[in-house]
Order: structure tokens, then C-alpha cells, then sequence
């Protein structure tokens, strides 16, 4: 071979001879095993921290807090290595395994070097990360934007809502806005609403701030949310007294303009404490409520009843939630649906519920077992009485008084959509015992007429606006019959069949166990058998078709203290009704009855004896009347007793003249309903006695005759039908005596109607102490107070300022209507007025002076509202907010 030579080297000189470089180098080679293991514990010490910090972000983000810039870079940054990591880890093991000389020299040395040079830099950058690690504070919280939009489902009718609330942030004297109506009425879906408009409408608020209040207040709660709109909620903020919070909310906001929307009212809420300041009427602050009562506490410059849904609004809404496969699976169902959609009278909630519950109803035996159902026990329905009724209690459940809650549970046992006498009603409550706070009648009409505000207030009772009248809302009806009939200490207490469609009584024994039972409207045609009822205290049989009641009928009902048998058949009362020892209220009113049996003298405990439009009573026993001495309230107006008096030469008949006595002698009598022709000669027997302190008149006629000089203990006043003979002047009507204030002191309430002469009634500036004025169906009626003759003398000195204590003032109906009084008066006390249909009445007498510092209604059509013509601007401004439109 020549000068070929072979060379042997030692295994370790040839490994150095690759290898320039110092140690560092050598042990990225030798350590690559070593460093690997690191690297690996490394990165799982890294995740671990990563994994903890995470965890602390995640709870932030939670809290609605925002992560720091510095933490969200470092977790980013660990996010990036550990991937490259994981990949260097498997390429290392990989390398490592590829051994060569002995297993310890590599086959590719290069490669082996480069790859452990990688290892150990990322074993620098994972110490770097390590030391580099967030602190315990890992966010901030942020404050949350000025406007938010709050989750909400499509809404239904609420557009036109909308517009009258956004109309009101234009008014500059318009800063406190109460929202009220029915629970389930829609009153948060319309305030969602409204929070939502400001993120789609141009405005200039700087904040939008939502608080919930509820039933229970809690103000730190309010003052967190507002402060976690306009601040920073962080635990310094939670850390402050309420005080302090107040203080701090209170600086922030004065500088700015704001809109604050406060939900579920239940009682006054003092803003100060909470710190917003209310003063200024740029800001506006707007809150919902179930009750009037709490829009007056607040102070509210505008008060918007949330009214139920419109039929076609409703059916909008209960198809949206039923779905359209449910209504075209059968050709009946649609009709049905609305069958059902009616009889959720318009309330939102029980549209939704009922809506829900019958989307999987697709026979049309479903939906009419529904409507059956629904019209005879509603909390039966899925939804109702554990959803819907519960909700709708707490109204129910804050009403001021046990007595409130029993009046407005009593008002249950008249049928769906009555309208309900406020008179008729104070006067059974009063014999029922509820008004306890007094003795006498009058006393308690006082309590009765409050009670009845707290009711409407509290939107449990709806207010007719001119025949002073009541009612239940449908499904709140549903609601107090669940309450009286199905729940807690009410639970069979009362039993109510009002409207049911029934022939016969309810079998006997289920008139064991009543506290109170209705059975109006039926077509119930006689009574019989002797229920034992020891505790039935109320018996409603009115507007049924009775013929008989047996004598044994009431033996068993001591505790009775309420009986209404009015508008029915029956020509006779039975002798067992001597048996109703306890009873208080009796009404017998459009019945045929012909004589009232001697009987009745057992029923000494008797306060109210309803006798009108009986056209065949013809006698009452003689000392029946005189024996009832606890009687405070009679109405014998156009029946047959009445009809029958004769007048001789100025004097009643000797047959009637015995009646009269026996009335004068009730000492406790104060309410008393007569045909004029006898009434005007009662007067002259009672005037000036202080037994009769209220005279009723109604449904009288030829009171042109009748001398009302002598009225001078007269409290209320009511005239109605159309007048007899030729018209009627003043000098007729008003008889020359009448010279003083003094002659009308008592009288509180006058309602004239159908009085188709009638001109005016001037002769009310001598009634002072006038409370309430309702004129109606009068075709010629054009002044209130004339400036005739009494106009006259008021100008040339006397000194008459009618309707210094007037409250109400209801015109209606009245064409020629032009002027209420000539010039302005101050009106203390009225909180309300209503014109209807007075298209010539174009001024009332106000001025900016009118009624200072008292906040009054003004009710109309919108029509007439545009055309009244005003005193001066000042007036004008004063008076714009207050008017309610009333339907055409």
C-alpha cells in the first residue's frame, strides 16, 4: 500500500478534537440528558403557576373585573414557551436516544449541540418567567359604560309607552317620574325598555344607571349599583360607611347629568340617603311602583298608570309565546286561543304564562278543558297559583291593615267585571264590623273612602271615573278568590258562585264551613232544607230568580250580619227570618214583596234596611220602623209606600204621617231615601234635629216644589231623573228664604243628573263646606254659579267665594255648559276635576295662584284639553302637567 499508515487515537481525544470551545459549550453536549429532566420539572412548576394565576383571572372576570395589561402579556408569554417547550422536550428525548461509539458519543455532534445550546436558553427564559411572575393583584375593576343595554325579550305594545316617558325627559319641570299599575302589568319590561331607547337615541346624559330596589331596601345594595356604574366597586368602596358612600355618590353626580332608573318600589325612598341629588330637573329620575300612594311619597312631578294590554296587543303576545304550529294544528284551535287570550284581560304575565302553558295543547279538547277552567277556578290553571297568584299577592300582602286586606278579599264575592257602589259597599263593610273605628255611619263612610284610595292606590281596585264605583280586575279577582278560598288561615272561608249559571242552591252541607257566600247572579228559584251555618256572616243571593224561601230557611244562622236579597221574585219573606238575630244589613230592593212581616222586629241589632224600587210594598206594620232602633240608614225612595202618600193642603196623610214619626224617632238615623213630596215635609219635622244628619234623595222627581230652605242639616244630596212641568226657574227652584251661607253649612256632597232644566245651581256659594260636586246628563245647564242674581251681589259687596273646600269636581255630559265661575278661585283642597262632553266650556276658573302647592288631576278628552283658553302663560305652565286624557 505504499506510505499508507494507519493511526489509532484514544476514544476521548477524538471527542476533544471536535470541540474548541470551554466547558459551557462541552456541557450543553455532555448535560443534554441532565437538562432535559429540568427543563421538564421546570415547565411543569410553570404551568402550575400559569394554571394559579389563570384561576385568579378567571374569578376577576367574574367580579366584572378587567385583567391587567402586564398579567395578560405574561400569560401570553408562558403560553408561547411552554408550546416551544413541549416541542424541544421531544426533540431532545429523540436525539438522545440516537447514541453511537459506546453510547456516548452522538452520530451527529453538531445537531446534539445545537440542541442542547436550545435547552439550557430555555431553561434561562423559564427562570426569567418564574421571577417575573404577577402579583396577588392580577385585575382591576373597571367602571362599567355609561350606557348598557339590559337583556329583554321582543317586546309587545310598548312603543306608545315608550314615546309618553321619553316625551316627559323634554319636560324642563317634569324631574321625578313615577311608573305605576298592576303586578304582571309590564312596568319593568317598560323600564327595560326605556333603559335600552338611551342606547339608540341620541341624548345628552352622562350616565344611564339602573337599581332594583324591591320589597326589602336595602340602600348599600342601591348605592352599589350606582356606584358601579359612575365609580370603581373595589373593596376600598366596600369597605365605606353608607354615609360615606352617600357623600361619594353625591359628589359624582352633581357634576353630572344623569338618568337613574329605579325598579319595584314599594315604599318611599329617601334619595339623599342614598346620595342622588334631585334637585335639578335636567336629571331625571323614573321608577315603577304598584302604587299610587308611593308616587305622591316620592314627590313624582309626573305619575303614568302602565294600563293592561289592548286586545290586539294581547293576542300579539299570547300567539308569540303559544307558537304558530299550536295554531294551525287544528282549525278550531285559533278561536279557541282567543277564548283563552280573553280571559287573561290583558295583563302581560298571565298572557306569557297561560301562552307557555298551552303551546303543547293540540286538541281542541285541551283547550276547551282550559277555558272551563279558567272561568271557574283560574288558579287551577299550570302556572297560576304557583307563579302568577304568589306575585301578584304581594300587593296583596303590603296593604296597611288586616282591615284593608279583609275589605279587599270581600270585594271578591261580586261577579267578574261588577261595578261595585262605593256608597253600597262602605255600608256593608260598616255592618260587617270591619270599620270599627267608629260607631256612627258617617264616622265610617270617612274610613270606608280611605280604605277604598288604599285599594285603588295599591292598583288592586279600578276607579270608575264618573258613577263612583269600583271593580275588580279579572285576574286580580282570580287572586283574592285563591287567597280567600284556597290558601293559609282563608282556606274554606268563603264560598263564591257568583255568575256560575246555577238552578240550585249548593247542596247543605257545603254551607257548614263558610265564613261568607255568594251566589249573584244564578238562576236559583227557591231556597230550602235549614243549613246549619254557625259561621257564615255575609249572604249575597242577589239577581237570582227566587219565588219561595221556607221558613226553616235561616234557623241556623246566628252569626248572620249581612243578607242581600235584592232583584229578585219573591212576593213574601219568611217568618223564620226573625231568627237572624245578629243581622245588620238587609236589602230586599226590587223585590216584589207586598208587606214586610211584623217579624223583623226581632232584628234589633239592624242598621241598614234597603227598601228602594219595591213598587208593590204597600204597608209596614205598625211600630216596625220605631222598633228598629238601631237603624242609621233607610231608603224607601220609589217604592210603593212612598208612591202611595197623599198630600192634603200642605200635610201627609194620617196613614203616613204615623210613618214619619217613627222615623223621627230613630235616634241614630242620619241617611234617608224619600220621594221629594214626602221629603220636603220630613224636613220640616227634622230640621234642625240633630238625629238626622245625612238626607239622601234619589231618583226623585217635582223637586221644583220642594223647599229647600229648609236643608239646612243637609250633608249629602243626590237628584236625579228629569223634572216635572213647565221649566224651572231659579226663583222657583231656590225658594227667597235661602239669604245666608249658613243655609247649606252641612252639606259635603251633591250629585245632580238627568235634570234636563235645570240652568245652573248658583245656591251652592252657601254651601261652604262643599266637598264634592258631580254634575251629569244635565241638557241645560250653562253656568255653575249664575251671574245672576247671586253673581250680582257678590259683585256689589257680599262676599262669596264658593268651593273653599271642594276636593272633586265632575262635569259630564253637559252641552251648554260654558263658564263654572266668573272669575278664579283659590281651590285649596281639590285634588281632582273630570270634563267630559262640555265642548263650550272653554275656561276654568284657575290661576297660576289655584290650588298652590297641592297636586291636582285635571281629566278630559285631549280634544277639549287643546281648545281651553287660559288666565295668562303662568297659569298655562302650571297646569299643562297636570292632565290625564281620559277615552272619547
Amino acid at each position: 500500500m505504499g506510505n499508507i499508515c494507519s493511526i489509532s487515537l484514544p476514544a476521548d481525544r477524538i471527542v476533544s478534537s471536535f470541540w474548541d470551545g470551554t466547558t459551557e459549550h462541552a456541557n450543553y453536549l455532555r448535560k443534554l440528558p441532565e437538562n432535559l429532566v429540568e427543563l421538564g420539572t421546570a415547565c411543569e412548576r410553570l404551568r402550575e403557576l400559569r394554571n394559579d394565576v389563570k384561576r385568579k383571572v378567571d374569578i376577576a372576570e367574574r367580579e366584572q373585573m378587567q385583567p391587567l395589561d402586564q398579567v395578560q402579556g405574561w400569560l401570553s408569554r408562558v403560553e408561547t414557551l411552554e408550546t416551544q417547550v413541549t416541542q424541544l422536550i421531544g426533540d431532545g428525548t429523540e436525539e438522545v436516544e440516537k447514541k453511537c461509539l459506546g453510547g456516548f458519543c452522538p452520530r451527529h455532534c453538531r445537531t446534539r449541540y445545537k440542541l442542547g445550546k436550545r435547552v439550557a436558553r430555555k431553561l434561562k427564559e423559564m427562570d426569567i418567567l418564574m421571577s417575573q411572575r404577577p402579583s396577588d393583584v392580577v385585575a382591576e375593576r373597571l367602571p362599567s359604560p355609561r350606557l348598557g343595554e339590559r337583556p329583554s325579550e321582543a317586546p309587545v305594545g310598548m312603543n306608545s309607552r315608550i314615546g309618553k316617558v321619553w316625551s316627559s325627559f323634554h319636560q324642563e319641570q317634569v324631574g321625578i317620574i313615577g311608573l305605576y299599575g298592576l303586578g304582571g302589568v309590564g312596568k319593568t319590561t317598560l323600564l327595560t325598555q326605556i333603559n335600552n331607547a338611551f342606547t339608540k337615541r341620541t341624548h345628552d346624559f352622562d350616565f344611564v344607571i339602573w337599581a332594583t330596589v324591591s320589597k326589602t331596601v336595602n340602600l348599600e345594595n342601591i348605592q352599589d349599583d350606582i356606584w358601579k356604574k359612575i365609580g370603581f366597586c373595589d373593596d376600598k368602596w366596600k369597605s365605606k360607611s353608607r354615609e360615606e358612600k352617600a357623600t361619594s355618590i353625591w359628589r359624582v353626580l352633581s357634576e353630572k347629568r344623569f338618568v337613574l332608573l329605579l325598579d319595584d318600589l314599594w315604599e318611599r325612598l329617601d334619595l339623599s340617603d342614598v346620595g342622588v341629588p334631585f334637585q335639578n330637573k335636567k336629571n331625571k329620575i323614573v321608577f315603577t311602583t304598584r302604587s299610587e300612594e308611593v308616587c305622591a311619597q316620592m314627590e313624582a312631578d309626573k305619575k303614568i298608570k302602565v294600563e293592561c294590554l289592548t286586545w290586539t296587543e294581547s293576542w300579539e303576545l299570547f300567539r308569540m309565546k303559544l307558537g304558530e304550529d299550536t295554531l294551525d294544528f287544528h282549525p278550531e284551535i285559533p278561536e279557541l286561543a282567543q277564548a283563552v287570550a280573553q280571559e287573561c284581560c290583558g295583563l302581560p304575565l298571565v298572557l306569557t304564562t297561560m301562552g307557555r302553558a298551552m303551546a303543547c295543547k293540540k286538541t281542541r279538547e285541551e283547550w276547551k278543558y282550559a277555558i272551563k277552567v279558567l272561568q271557574s277556578s283560574a288558579s287551577k290553571f299550570p302556572g297560576m297559583g304557583d307563579k302568577v297568584f304568589p306575585l301578584l299577592k304581594y300587593s296583596y300582602d303590603c296593604l296597611p291593615t288586616e282591615v284593608s286586606r279583609s275589605c279587599f278579599l270581600y270585594c271578591s264575592l261580586h261577579p267578574e267585571d261588577c261595578r261595585i257602589s262605593k256608597f253600597d259597599l262602605i255600608k256593608r263593610w260598616f255592618c260587617e264590623g270591619f270599620l270599627d273605628e267608629f260607631d256612627d255611619m258617617k264616622g265610617a263612610q270617612n274610613q270606608g273612602f280611605n280604605i277604598i284610595g288604599t285599594l285603588i292606590h295599591a292598583c288592586l281596585l279600578e276607579e270608575d271615573e264618573i258613577d263612583h264605583r269600583v271593580k275588580l280586575h279579572d285576574v286580580i279577582r282570580d287572586m283574592a278568590l285563591w287567597i280567600a278560598c284556597e290558601t293559609g288561615k282563608e282556606q274554606d272561608k268563603f264560598l263564591v258562585k257568583a255568575g256560575s249559571g246555577l238552578t240550585e242552591a249548593p247542596e247543605v252541607a257545603r254551607w257548614m264551613e263558610p265564613k261568607r257566600i255568594s251566589l249573584i247572579g244564578n238562576q236559583i228559584e227557591k231556597l230550602t232544607g235549614s243549613p246549619n251555618c254557625p259561621n257564615l256572616l255575609t249572604l249575597f243571593l242577589r239577581d237570582n230568580n227566587l219565588k219561595m224561601i221556607s221558613d226553616s230557611f235561616f234557623q241556623f244562622m246566628p252569626s248572620l250580619r249581612v243578607l242581600d236579597l235584592s232583584r229578585n221574585s219573591i212576593t213574601e219573606l219568611p217568618r223564620g227570618i226573625s231568627n237572624l238575630v245578629s243581622l245588620q244589613y238587609l236589602s230586599l230592593a226590587q223585590t216584589n214583596i207586598k208587606e214586610l212581616p211584623i217579624e223583623l222586629k226581632n232584628l234589633g241589632k239592624l242598621k241598614c234596611l234597603l227598601l228602594a224600587l219595591m213598587p208593590r210594598l204597600s204597608s209596614i206594620p205598625e211600630q216596625l220602623i220605631s222598633s228598629l232602633s238601631m237603624l242609621q240608614s233607610i231608603d224607601m225612595s220609589n217604592s210603593g209606600i212612598s208612591e202611595r202618600i197623599v198630600l192634603k193642603d200642605g200635610l201627609l196623610s194620617d196613614d203616613n204621617e204615623a210613618l214619619v214619626q217613627e222615623l223621627e224617632s230613630l235616634k241614630y238615623l242620619h241617611d234617608l231615601g224619600l220621594r221629594s213630596c214626602i221629603l220636603s215635609l220630613c224636613l220640616k219635622n227634622f230640621n234642625g234635629s240633630s238625629s238626622l244628619n245625612i238626607t239622601f234623595l234619589s231618583n226623585v222627581k217635582g223637586l221644583r216644589d220642594m223647599s229647600i230652605s229648609n236643608c239646612g242639616s243637609l250633608e249629602n244630596l243626590e237628584i236625579d231623573w228629569a223634572w216635572e212641568g213647565k221649566e224651572t226657574t231659579k226663583s222657583n227652584y231656590l225658594n227667597s228664604k235661602v239669604s245666608s251661607h249658613n243655609s247649606f253649612h252641612s252639606l259635603e256632597w251633591v250629585h245632580i243628573k238627568r235634570c234636563s232644566r235645570l240652568k245652573d245651581l248658583t245656591w251652592l256659594v252657601f254651601a261652604p263646606n262643599l266637598k264634592m260636586l258631580i254634575i251629569n246628563d244635565c241638557d241645560q245647564m250653562q253656568e255653575v254659579i249664575g251671574t245672576g242674581k247671586f253673581g250680582e251681589s257678590a259683585k256689589t259687596g257680599e262676599n262669596l267665594s264658593p268651593f273653599v273646600k271642594l276636593q272633586v269636581l265632575e262635569l259630564v255630559d253637559l252641552p251648554q255648559l260654558k263658564s263654572i265661575f266668573w272669575n278664579a278661585l283659590p281651590f285649596i283642597y281639590l285634588n281632582r276635576i273630570l270634563v267630559r262632553n262640555c265642548p263650550l266650556l272653554k275656561k276654568l276658573p284657575l290661576s297660576a295662584n289655584s290650588a298652590k302647592g297641592n297636586r291636582i288631576v285635571i281629566a278630559g278628552h285631549k280634544k277639549w284639553w287643546n281648545e281651553v283658553e287660559w288666565e295668562d302663560e303662568a297659569t298655562q305652565n302650571v297646569f299643562l302637567p297636570c292632565f290625564v286624557p281620559v277615552g272619547e
